[in-house]
């Protein structure tokens, strides 16, 4: 494959944190934000303006986005439910607001309380409130590939889904393994399907490495055309309202792969690391990531190993 970039969305401030039982502080998340911008990051989950009571860890999203001091080209993403949370967001200064919707019926009434069309005309209209008050917005679709209730989830309904989110002209449109499940072959199809279904908005992939399989799923996004991945230093996340969900691919591992594969995403290895590994301090615990912990290609090519 010839080289050319690919954006990662660093999504550990969101998407890592919200499913940790410890509970971390405002001065804390906004230290994991610089310390990721600083690393490279230039798009960043920062917070998700849902309820206090279902996602605590989320609770103090103004108290995050207020204490921030980014560079001007790093754009700050707010997660939103539905037009309640959008409100909050737009209460804020967070440049771009992701919307989310759910591809089965099931996991959508669990998630947000109604169902995957009603999640889905619901993303579309917080698309087009957001960009009539002058904010960027795009939107995810969860459980994308496969889901905890329901299973297998038919890709023409996805491809449906995306359709209807095309006419409110997102930013961009993510495609979401939620739980964990998809293969590289599934990615392949559906990329490719939603990209020729939605023309000329870009498609980005967010993926959990519950199975195993996160980062061959993510080099199958590239190759179909993804021009945006997401992923979490340290592999920390996972979602509240999906059984056994785990976390989601680790920045560090998909910068390696990424920059292994000639492809740039703008990211330093190893000041990605060094943030995998005061997180895991913070957190007292050991992270998933495997790159923090074997480092990356070794620069001493000199010496000699056997099998």
């Amino acid at each position: 494959m010839s080289r050319r970039n690919i954006e990662i969305v660093e999504v550990a401030p969101r998407d890592g944190l919200q499913n940790e039982k410890v509970s971390f502080s405002t001065a804390q998340k906004i230290a994991l934000i610089h310390k990721m911008v600083a690393a490279g990051a230039r798009r960043i989950e920062v917070a998700s303006f849902a309820r206090a009571d279902r996602v605590p860890q989320m609770a103090d999203a103004e108290a995050v986005i207020a204490g921030l001091d980014l560079p001007a080209d790093v754009v700050s993403i707010g997660l939103v439910m539905n037009k309640k949370g959008l409100l909050r967001a737009l209460e804020t200064q967070v440049k771009e607001i992701g919307a989310v919707c759910v591809a089965t019926d099931t996991f959508a009434q669990r998630n947000q309380g109604q169902s995957s069309l009603e999640s889905g005309a619901m993303a579309a209209e917080v698309v087009r409130f957001a960009k009539r008050e002058g904010r960027s917005a795009q939107v995810t679709i969860g459980a994308a590939f496969g889901c905890p209730f329901e299973g297998e989830v038919d890709p023409e309904n996805v491809v449906a889904i995306a359709r209807m989110l095309a006419d409110a002209a997102p930013r961009e449109i993510a495609l979401a393994d939620t739980i964990g499940v998809a293969v590289p072959r599934q990615i392949t199809h559906l990329v490719t399907r939603v990209r020729e279904a939605i023309g000329p908005i870009p498609v980005r992939v967010h993926l959990h490495n519950t199975r195993n399989t996160g980062i061959a799923n993510a080099w199958a996004a590239v190759e179909a055309g993804a021009t945006s991945l997401d992923s979490s230093v340290g592999g920390i996340g996972g979602c509240p309202f999906a059984p056994a969900a785990t976390g989601n691919i680790a920045t560090e591992d998909l910068i390696y792969l990424l920059k292994r594969s000639g492809v740039d995403a703008g990211y330093d290895l190893d000041r990605t690391i060094a943030v995998a590994k005061w997180l895991a301090g913070e957190m007292g615990k050991d992270l998933p990531a495997l790159v923090s912990r074997a480092g990356g290609f070794p620069s001493d090519t000199s010496s000699s190993s056997s099998l």
